[in-house]
């Protein structure tokens, strides 16, 4: 008699818990994403010549 009771009320209590699980939902924005970068680039660069290749340029201001 315990038995047949717990048989017929077991799915119903796992009906019961199935029901209250939480969902997830994945949706995308109704907006769109705006990224605002403010970023300020400073380079510098350095160029070593030869010896030889500041003379020719010395010798040759007309070149560049």
């Amino acid at each position: 008699m315990y038995m047949k009771r717990a048989a017929i009320l077991f799915p119903g209590l796992l009906a019961i818990a199935a029901a209250c699980t939480p969902t997830v939902r994945v949706q995308a924005p109704t907006e769109p994403i705006t990224i605002n970068l403010n970023v300020k680039v400073e380079q510098e660069i350095r160029v070593k010549l030869e010896r030889e290749v500041e003379d020719l340029i010395a010798s040759n201001p007309d070149i560049f």
